[in-house]
């Protein structure tokens, strides 16, 4: 039920610019596959930081590389500066290399233990750290660190409780180059796709 998860080998001649280049191509190979509408943040801001899901848009973000669409904006406050929270999340991980799902704890195995870490604000930047008791990425990659690109919505997002039923809480899509991943994707250069939901904890 969970996909293995795959580190993706390279040749012992490829240097590092070449990996970065492969990686490069796969990013742009997913972008053309799945219509996505590339906008800046100049038209991020002057769109009051959404993105339209009608033209599938994503911003990319210069200073990390990092493609982000949001989904939905979420419900609730967002994590206010100076403030640690707990933050529930449920996600998919896909390796854009091998185009195959490595981690997710959307399925029925693990529909009960969300993510959880905790999240801290100081001065809109956030820092953020994996509850080693409560994670998949944890278990699988046995490092508490946040990969960098999950933490690039959080000044875009309201983190909440979904407390009526017209409450939602927030969504995102992330396409996350290795520079921004966890140590896996660092050390074999591969980037990511992410589906995820952030939810405050208690």
């Amino acid at each position: 039920m969970l996909a293995a998860v795959m580190v993706v080998s390279c040749n012992d001649t490829e240097t590092y610019a070449e990996q970065r280049d492969r990686e490069n191509s796969a990013i742009s190979q997913f972008i053309r596959d799945s219509a996505i509408t590339v906008i800046n943040e100049d038209q991020f801001r002057e769109q009051g930081y959404t993105t339209d899901l009608d033209d599938n848009q994503y911003v990319l973000m210069q200073s990390t590389g990092v493609y982000m669409q949001i989904v939905r904006d979420g419900c609730g406050e967002k994590i206010a500066d100076g403030e640690t929270a707990t933050v529930l999340c449920r996600f998919t991980e896909r390796n854009l290399l091998t185009d195959s799902i490595q981690l997710t704890n959307q399925i029925q195995a693990f529909s009960s233990i969300p993510e959880k870490m905790s999240v801290k604000n100081t001065s809109g930047t956030f820092t953020a750290s994996f509850d080693t008791n409560s994670s998949l990425m944890y278990t699988f990659y046995t490092t508490a660190s946040v990969p960098t690109g999950w933490l690039v919505p959080f000044n875009y997002i309201k983190v909440g409780r979904q407390t009526s039923a017209d409450d939602e809480i927030a969504k995102v899509n992330l396409i996350v180059p290795s520079t921004q991943g966890h140590a896996y994707a660092s050390s074999g250069v591969y980037p990511c796709f992410y589906t995820i939901t952030y939810e405050r904890g208690r």
